[in-house]
């Protein structure tokens, strides 16, 4: 019998791409949204999905939702990285609880957030957390939830990556900072030191990872943490460039306005939470999948130029 996953954030970047991939290896998907038949008309998804009305922020409604399932995929972000504690901690405790009720494993993408510069340049499963930012902070709070409900016989998988792009990938650096959606590209911007590595994960990938990931439930413990490489680039301006030759441009690469940015920030939450990150653009940060390899084999990857040109395709900037 085939398999149902539930998907928390099925509009979101890498909910929506977890969801083709699931469907793509033969899953059955059930999406909770509170509007489904609005979230119908924003998915990218390719395939029949059993919508479900209900609310990310009811206990109750995951609960009910994740009935059945073998798996729970938790896309669920805050938009524009506002009120992050409020909403982001009390949704994963939701779908804590459903996992635990159900027997579901539950699917968390987690980030480099985590870690700070005494990582070192190339981190593992294992390598220290000390964050320097609350988001940070933030995050290794949600995977400890995590791991502590894994003691008590939940199970969960947990893919940490770089930063997303993807055809859809809503409040990504590439969309929300390089690129403009909806309108052919006049300008490049990298919000990084050109020559310093920087990680990137492009979602369709991310996602077949997690779909072979859960072809191997057999052998996966309660709790399994696994890094996702994705294009782990050592100029990270790379990226923009890729930009250049996909557009056939020679537009020029400009640098974010962070003195902009510090200027606002005392006024927008959103510009205040950017300038937090702002360390993982000074510094090299490399995500080893020795891990993931020994597991799956080779991870799955897209030609980055491929990468990029399905990026800006779904993103409608190329004019076609």
């Amino acid at each position: 019998m085939k398999k149902t996953a539930l998907v928390i954030g099925i509009t979101g970047g890498f909910g929506s791409a977890a969801t083709q991939a699931l469907l793509n290896h033969g899953w059955l998907v059930r999406a909770l949204h509170r509007k489904p038949e609005r979230a119908q008309k924003l998915s990218p998804v390719q395939g029949d999905i059993d919508w479900v009305k209900g609310d990310a922020l009811n206990v109750e409604d995951v609960v009910a939702a994740a009935k059945d399932c073998a798996a729970i995929i938790h896309g669920a972000n805050p938009p524009g990285y506002k009120n992050w504690r409020g909403l982001a901690i009390p949704m994963l405790e939701n779908s804590i609880a459903a996992a635990k009720q159900s027997g579901a494993r539950l699917v968390f993408p987690g980030n480099v957030y985590n870690f700070g510069p005494d990582a070192g340049s190339e981190i593992n499963e294992t390598s220290p957390q000390n964050p320097l930012t609350r988001k940070g902070e933030i995050r290794v709070e949600m995977e400890q939830s995590i791991r502590s409900a894994c003691e008590y016989g939940m199970k969960a998988l947990i893919l940490r990556a770089g930063d997303y792009f993807g055809p859809n990938a809503p409040g990504s650096w590439f969309t929300g900072a390089m690129i403009k959606p909806g309108k052919p590209i006049s300008k490049i911007i990298y919000p990084g030191d050109h020559d310093v590595g920087h990680a990137w994960a492009f979602l369709p990938d991310m996602a077949e990872t997690v779909a072979l990931l859960l072809e191997h439930e057999g052998m996966l413990a309660d709790l399994e943490v696994f890094h996702f490489r994705g294009h782990a680039l050592s100029r990270g301006v790379e990226i923009a460039e890729a930009i250049q030759r996909i557009t056939g441009t020679n537009l020029p690469i400009s640098g974010l306005p962070w003195p902009f940015l510090y200027i606002l920030a005392p006024f927008l939450e959103t510009f205040r939470e950017i300038i937090e990150m702002r360390y993982l653009w000074k510094v090299p940060l490399q995500l080893d999948n020795t891990k993931l390899r020994n597991l799956i084999g080779e991870e799955p990857h897209t030609p980055l130029d491929d990468a990029v040109r399905t990026s800006l395709e779904g993103m409608k900037c190329l004019g076609r």
